[in-house]
């Protein structure tokens, strides 16, 4: 008979070293086999990652793509990528993909959503169709995507003064999800091998609370989950806001879990987050900064490759770098170039370059 999980989930989760007094190397072990921590996750929102295609996602270093939920469900629709062989044949990734519930829309799309206990109404923005999304129809979509971590439905707040007002009511909601979330889920994989489940990641929020921060933490790492995600940060903070967070979240994490900060991908936070106890993140930020000419060399400074400075320039990006684009020896000028002659190919080249940049940050925490 299949090991179902109707007991607490074994740990997918081995620590290999603690690099420093927070920062740690270990392994996240996936039904598509072993992943190395910490790790960055591209975010491939609607199946790829923009501008960049899966093998040279993958050459960066890339282990772990991140898809979203809501976005695949308005199209192609979940049943059609089912249908096709699921969401690695549809987007010809080999490795796992983690997709995110679709809460980051409760916030992203405030404007056009309506919340209620039982879930959340959203409006098409381009033919008016209604969308409803609830706890256990994320499950059932994350599911037929065939996504390897699956994400529990929660709901995000802003930092803005009437989303500051409802932060409790949205953590105490988030937790009513997260056991809905959890039911659906053992419902949908109770005919699975513990080897062949995807993995289940509670979120925990809180905002700039640390009270409701603390409490919510404590609340998902006691039910029954392969994960922890710290969302509702990098929503409009400062950095210092965020920094305080992550300091006072340190101690409080049970080292059984896996610790992923959401939607973080500044190299500065990249690095702080995971000296503070983090082990995976995710961001659009190397990539939608690469389409507009924004590129990370060594320190963490950042060039406008844009910029007429550049005209003449004959070096790579980073002469220290090891991406495709840089070894390859696409030069500065070139690059300036083609994103002043509306040519995509800029954004991919420096997209490629971005995303190995954060790869290498976390290759540095590694045993």
């Amino acid at each position: 008979m299949p090991d179902t999980i109707s007991r607490m989930p074994k740990s997918h989760f081995q620590q290999i070293e603690a690099k420093s007094a927070n920062a740690r190397s270990g392994i996240l072990n996936t039904r598509r086999g072993p992943v190395s921590t910490p790790f960055f996750m591209p975010v491939a929102t609607r199946a790829e990652v923009k501008g960049v295609d899966p093998f040279s996602v993958k050459a960066t270093g890339a282990e772990v793509l991140l898809s979203n939920t809501y976005h695949l469900h308005l199209q192609p629709g979940e049943k059609i990528i089912k249908a096709l062989g699921g969401l690695h044949k549809f987007n010809l990734w080999d490795g796992p993909i983690l997709t995110d519930s679709g809460g980051f829309q409760i916030f992203s799309l405030s404007k056009i959503r309506k919340i209620t206990e039982e879930g959340v109404e959203f409006v098409d923005p381009k033919t008016g169709d209604k969308i409803f999304i609830s706890p256990e129809i994320s499950m059932q979509i994350q599911v037929d995507l065939g996504s390897d971590i699956i994400m529990a439905f929660d709901d995000l707040t802003g930092l803005g003064l009437s989303d500051r007002k409802r932060t409790a009511e949205a953590v105490a909601r988030t937790h009513r999800w997260l056991e809905r979330s959890i039911k659906e889920y053992k419902k949908l994989t109770k005919n699975l091998a513990e080897t062949k489940r995807p993995l289940l990641f509670g979120i925990s929020q809180g905002g700039l609370d640390k009270k409701l921060r603390q409490e919510s933490l404590e609340f998902v790492q006691s039910q029954e989950v392969d994960g922890v995600a710290i969302g509702g940060l990098s929503v409009g903070e400062a950095r210092e806001e965020m920094h305080a967070m992550l300091r006072f979240l340190t101690t409080l994490y049970d080292p059984k879990f896996i610790r992923y900060l959401m939607g973080v991908g500044d190299p500065i936070d990249l690095r702080y987050a995971i000296e503070n106890g983090i082990d995976m993140l995710d961001c659009v930020l190397p990539t939608r900064n690469a389409r507009h000419g924004s590129v990370w060399i060594s320190d963490h400074k950042r060039l406008n490759l844009k910029n007429a400075a550049f005209t003449n320039d004959a070096q790579p990006i980073d002469k220290n770098c090891d991406c495709q684009t840089c070894q390859a020896g696409y030069s500065r000028a070139l690059l300036r170039h083609l994103y002043k002659s509306g040519n995509t190919l800029a954004g991919s080249l420096a997209s490629i370059h971005n995303l190995r940049y954060l790869q290498r940050i976390c290759e540095s925490y590694k045993k």
